[in-house]
């Protein structure tokens, strides 16, 4: 920058700037060189500037000298444009120096200065700058500059706006979709994949440009120099701000939590007590929210009314009629006058609006109920300590000061502070973009929002909740699309668009056709005479008969175009999500296509434990000691140095815990299997709180699907160290030199003791117990590693000492044969696929069901390790002879899923463990279990099971197939309408040069027959019929054969009907005496009646396209009855009141009934066609066939041509 020229006494003004000379107005900018006379302080506001602008940073020591100057400087004129244009013209590369400058100025001056807010400020123009990419067209800055002391509010007011609205453009502009829809499972797009990562990313930035608005606007409404505003207000019964809280945890700043005492010493200002939590009574639960804020955050406003009213304004063949009915209104007031002119014009508008009004209502109501549906996938259950127990808290519900719990799976539910736990490795790729996992300990103490805990378990004191996290404000900023498009939708897409094409062709067939015939002087009058004669005839009344010839056209594009479609599938997978909710078979439905695919689905692979069984574990056996101990917890049979290291690996190895309230029952925390083993110890005389202050935690392998166990070492005293292992009880005694007998003593494991326990175990899975083996071994607390090369450490397995093995019972949950029978009886195969004993598995398949041979061999009884030893093909070989897989890993159950996959099967997995998700998302569908799954894995599935019951996935089978059996009952209903509308128009334009069904009836047929037919059909419930069917197969044609057959049996008999009463109508309905007018409106108003009313009844047929009673369980849906009362009482009203608007007259009850009699002659018409039999290969297939055998035979001609006549 340059000096500035023909100004006078530049020290003077510089004098007068700094507060130092004489009076006048400032015209020298805070941003030009000084003076080599300047004031002192002058050169460092000069200092500071090219701080900001340059590519150095001064000093703490230098800066703080600038503080003062540099606050004046703000708050009276500062020019923040120059500073945006300096950075502008700066090199990039220089763009983290000066950033990385800024957050040192920031952290060392503090929030609440001033100074820092410009920094902030400055760092928020920064970022939108390095990513003005995302926007259309660059950002331009205001001015704000040269204000008063005063004035600043409005300032800051004028610029948050900006930022806010300039960054939400951003956003959406970028469109970044978190329920991003699964795309089809053979279309792979990496490319799409990859920008929406890119765009992910920079959303994480600009995460980091909210918080610095964020702080910008915090520091202008507190006080500012010289102005008297809002003081800060005081920590109301805390120790600590909610402003320093949320500081700490967003900067990690280790040094600041440690100047507060560590977690301890923050817990004590949080009034939290780390092992027995908050209190959590109400008051203290609304008291910490009213400081500390809520954990929820702002929600994007859904898409108002208008909108969807304004899309549904958008269709190109409504425009082109609303455009044909204003010529038409004007013309014909201008010929008729405004008391018969507007009829024609102004009832088109009225019917297109009509129409309008319609789609859009049924479009809202529509994305209102996905908006709702969508709500309840964030309403995440978690376990918090509040008055010394273990509770479970909705994730809207978590306060600042909670202790929350975490295990493997989870996601972190707020930012918060490490308090303790073993192995605790979190996945912050969600905030950060790095895939690696990262350790958390008391050195790496912060966790953050919206992380998935990898590995381990521990404990957390919330420190930060909703919008005070990073993860709202990224939510807060996001929205999430509904507007999923599932595989049927493209597919009914596909066949509208075709079906379109077809209307379009006849449209511009019939429009040509009359406006030849019309141009031509062949279309006639009611009277005979000729409604053009060239040189005669008006233009006024060209163009308005022309103007109506084009709305007949443009009509049947309406009527040919099937709208429906898409919506009848919004409208069944709606209504189907709603009413299994209501059924407390789903919990939320987390991608719309798997509603409809799993009526596709051919095998099921579930679970055992929690699905097929009621997931409720009791100890019911127990070896110790060689022995087997009757009842299991009789401990007068167990020596006490025996029960005393049971107590203390039943104590120290698990994830569960024991409260015992001052009165009542003791309360069991974990999953089902700790809770048993707890329970289970608690009888046998632990007292679990002793047992676990004994001794000390060094290290924790925690519980592994892989290994199927999981140990632990304790410090006892002085170098004694216990290292202590629980899991399979066959893979445990695998592991074992030795055994403790009844008194404690240790002996060898020899091979005869081996096969006894072995028998042991066998006896107890074979009554469908699940067995868990405790051992331990000593070790010495020198072999054991410090600091960080502990957690590399492999925890010894080996030479163990065998103490108990024991026998869980888990009941089978009621109904659950009958379901698999149900399950088979539809074709859908039901396989078993656990990490259970193989025997074990066997009982529990025998006993569901599932297994029918008690000795059936290999490969319907298979163990993982053999399955996973195979290659490829063998997989895929005997993957369909696969009924029950034990001691599966989750890597078993993936390579199953795709053997299945390959060899054509639709495959449904089900599971709750983080270690499930590969093949949840792998399967075709993924169904997790709601109460027992991981956050991890309901994230991988496409379904979540509310009750985890194996009954409920049945019920989604059902569901599935309802889904896509109410989608073709439409189609089979609207094309019969389509078929017919455009034959009788085609043909009678063809003859007549007419129509017998004007524009306004055309669009009453419409609505009938897309928006009010939609809602009729698509909403019929499952019946016990659709599992009678084989699964839908991945390509199978949505037009049957039987579809086709119903269809044109109908379609044929409305077609016969209404052209002999378009060209036989006056002498059948006995109109020759009237005038030929009249008689010609009767023909056309009966034409027209008729047609609607056999609409009406065929409603019903389609309703059950492969059953003869069409009427079974039709009173119980009562959405289908008042839709088809609703449409026949508007019928009614049209004919009898409203034929100025519908060009109708009324008709009198003789040919009420003939109209009615026609309609209800569909219905035994329907019968007799049901009876004819259908081919089973598809028609599309079969013209395939015959279409290749002719080139086939075409290509063997030229070819013998060849032979005979060579070159």
């Amino acid at each position: 920058m340059a000096q500035s020229s023909g100004k006078s006494s530049p020290s003077g003004r510089w004098d007068e700037e700094c507060g130092g000379g004489r009076g006048g107005e400032d015209i020298c900018g805070p941003f030009d060189i000084p003076p080599k006379n300047a004031p002192v302080e002058c050169l460092r506001r000069w200092r500071v500037y090219k701080c900001l602008i340059g590519d150095t940073c001064p000093s703490y020591f230098t800066l703080a000298l600038c503080f003062d100057s540099w606050k004046s400087l703000f708050w009276r004129n500062f020019t923040i444009t120059k500073v945006v244009q300096n950075v502008q013209t700066k090199n990039k590369n220089t763009t983290s120096t000066k950033l990385f400058c800024l957050a040192k100025m920031q952290g060392h001056l503090g929030i609440g200065e001033g100074i820092s807010s410009a920094m902030s400020l400055i760092g928020v123009l920064v970022y939108l700058l390095q990513f003005h990419e995302l926007g259309t067209k660059k950002i331009r800055l205001p001015q704000c500059k040269r204000l008063p002391k005063c004035h600043f509010s409005l300032c800051f007011s004028y610029y948050n706006n900006y930022l806010n609205n300039c960054f939400l453009d951003c956003v959406q502009q970028a469109a970044l979709v978190l329920n991003a829809s699964r795309r089809f499972r053979y279309t792979l797009d990496l490319r799409k994949e990859e920008e929406k990562e890119q765009v992910r990313r920079k959303i994480r930035a600009h995460a980091q440009v909210i918080r610095a608005a964020f702080l910008f606007k915090e520091a202008g409404e507190r006080e500012k120099p010289g102005i008297p505003g809002v003081t800060r207000l005081p920590a109301i019964g805390f120790g600590i701000g909610q402003e320093d809280l949320t500081k700490i945890t967003r900067e990690h700043d280790f040094s600041a939590l440690q100047g507060y005492g560590g977690v301890k010493g923050l817990s004590s200002l949080l009034k939290t007590n780390l092992e027995k939590g908050i209190s959590g009574d109400e008051a203290e639960l609304l008291r910490r929210r009213n400081y500390f804020g809520s954990n929820t955050y702002p929600r994007k406003k859904g898409r108002s009314f208008w909108v969807f009213l304004w899309e549904a304004w958008q269709d190109l063949t409504l425009i082109i009629l609303m455009i044909a009915a204003a010529l038409s209104l004007v013309l014909g007031i201008k010929t008729e006058g405004i008391k018969e002119g507007w009829y024609d014009g102004g009832s088109i508008a009225f019917a297109v609006i009509i129409v309008i009004l319609v789609t859009a209502v049924s479009d809202y109501r529509q994305s209102l109920q996905f908006q709702n549906l969508n709500e309840e996938k964030w309403n995440i259950h978690l376990e918090v300590i509040r008055g010394g127990r273990r509770v479970e808290v909705s994730i809207f519900d978590l306060v600042v000061g909670d202790i929350v719990l975490l295990k493997i799976g989870d996601l972190v539910p707020a930012e918060g502070i490490f308090i303790s736990g073993h192995s605790l490795a979190i996945d912050e790729s969600s905030m950060t973009g790095e895939s690696k996992v990262v350790h958390k300990d008391q050195k790496a103490p912060f966790l953050m929002a919206g992380c998935k805990v990898a590995d381990g378990y521990g404990n957390m004191l919330v420190s930060a909740v909703g919008i005070n996290t990073e993860w709202g404000l990224l939510m807060a900023s996001i929205s999430e699309d509904n507007g999923e498009e599932t595989p049927l939708q493209v597919r009914l897409n596909g066949l509208a668009t075709f079906i379109g094409i077809v209307g379009l062709t006849v449209a511009v067939v019939v429009l040509v056709v009359l406006l030849v015939r019309y141009f031509t002087g062949h279309t006639k009058n009611p009277d005979g005479s000729a409604q053009f004669i060239k040189g005669q005839t008006s233009a006024k009344a060209a163009v308005n008969g022309a103007i109506k010839i084009l709305t007949v056209a443009v009509t049947i594009v309406v009527v040919a175009v099937p709208e429906g479609l898409p919506l009848a599938v919004t409208l069944t997978l709606a209504y189907s999500m709603r009413k299994m909710m209501a059924d407390k078979a789903l919990a939320s439905v987390r991608r719309l296509s798997a509603c409809e695919t799993m009526g596709s689905a051919t095998t099921i692979c579930s679970d055992k434990t929690g699905t097929l069984t009621l997931n409720q574990m009791t100890v019911v056996e127990a070896y110790i000691g060689g022995k087997k101990i009757d009842p299991p917890d009789n401990v007068r049979l167990i020596s006490s140095s025996v029960s005393s290291l049971l107590y203390e690996g039943i104590a120290q190895n698990t994830t569960g815990g024991v409260f015992k309230p001052e009165s009542g029952a003791l309360e069991l925390s974990g999953s089902p299997t700790e809770k048993a083993i707890l329970h289970w110890g608690v009888k046998l005389g632990m007292e679990f709180d002793y047992a676990k202050s004994k001794s000390s935690i060094i290290y924790v392998f925690p519980f592994n699907s892989e290994k199927k166990r999981g140990g632990v070492a304790v410090h006892l005293s002085g170098s004694e160290v216990h290292v202590h292992w629980k899991g399979a009880a066959e893979i445990v005694l695998a592991s074992c030199i030795g055994w403790l007998d009844i008194d404690g003593a240790m002996q060898p494991m020899t091979a005869d003791k081996v096969n006894e326990f072995k028998k042991y175990i066998e006896d107890m899975a074979s009554a469908s117990l699940r067995c868990i083996a405790f051992a331990y071994r000593h070790f010495n607390l020198e072999n054991i590693p410090n600091g960080e090369q502990r957690n590399d450490w492999l925890l010894p397995e080996d030479d163990l000492i065998l103490l108990a093995i024991v026998g869980m019972k888990d009941p089978c949950r009621p109904g659950v044969k009958e379901a698999v029978d149900l399950c088979t009886h539809a074709g859908v195969k039901v396989r078993m696929v656990t990490g259970d004993n193989l025997r074990t598995a066997k009982a529990i398949a025998l006993e569901c069901g599932i297994l029918e041979d008690a000795v059936a061999p290999e490969p319907i009884l298979i163990e993982g390790r053999t399955f996973r030893a195979k290659t490829t093909a063998e997989r895929e070989e005997i993957a369909e002879k696969i009924t029950v897989m034990g001691r599966s890993s989750p890597n078993d159950k993936l390579l199953l899923v795709q053997a299945l996959r390959r060899r054509g099967h639709v495959v449904a997995v089900t599971g709750d463990g983080t270690n499930d998700a590969p093949a949840l998302h792998e399967a075709d569908i993924g169904l997790a279990m709601g109460i027992q799954g991981t956050e991890v894995a309901k994230e991988s599935s496409d379904i979540i099971i509310l009750d985890d019951d194996f009954a409920s996935v049945v019920k989604v089978v059902r569901w599935g197939r309802s889904v896509y059996a109410n989608i073709q009952k439409f189609i089979q209903f609207q094309l019969t309408v389509n078929v017919a509308a455009l034959v009788i128009n085609v043909v009678a334009a063809f003859s007549s040069g007419e129509v017998p069904l004007n524009t306004v009836q055309l669009l009453w047929v419409n609505l009938i027959m897309d928006t009010l037919g939609a809602l009729a059909l698509a909403t019929e419930p499952p019946t016990d019929h659709l599992m009678d069917r084989s699964p839908v197969g991945r390509r199978e044609p949505l037009i049957t054969n039987i579809m086709w057959r119903n269809l044109m049996v109908q379609a044929l008999y409305q077609i016969t009907i209404l052209l002999v009463l378009n060209f036989g109508g006056r002498s059948i309905l006995h109109l020759k005496n009237d005038t030929r007018a009249h008689a010609d409106k009767v023909k056309n108003t009966f034409i027209f009646n008729t047609f609607v009313l056999c609409q009406i009844f065929n409603e019903l047929n389609a309703r059950k396209p492969d059953e003869i009673n069409v009427f079974s369980g039709v009173a119980r849906n009562h959405l289908f009855m008042g839709i088809v009362g609703v449409t026949a009482l508007l019928q009614v009203l049209i004919i009898e009141f409203l034929g100025k608007f519908a060009s109708t007259v009324r008709l009198n009850w003789k040919l009420w009934l003939v109209s009615v009699a026609i309609g209800i002659t569909s219905w035994p018409l329907a019968i007799i066609g049901k009876l004819l039999p259908v081919p089973r290969t598809p028609l599309a297939e079969y013209f395939r066939r015959c279409s290749s055998g002719r080139r086939q035979e075409d290509d063997g001609t030229t070819q013998e041509s060849s032979t005979a006549h060579p070159l």
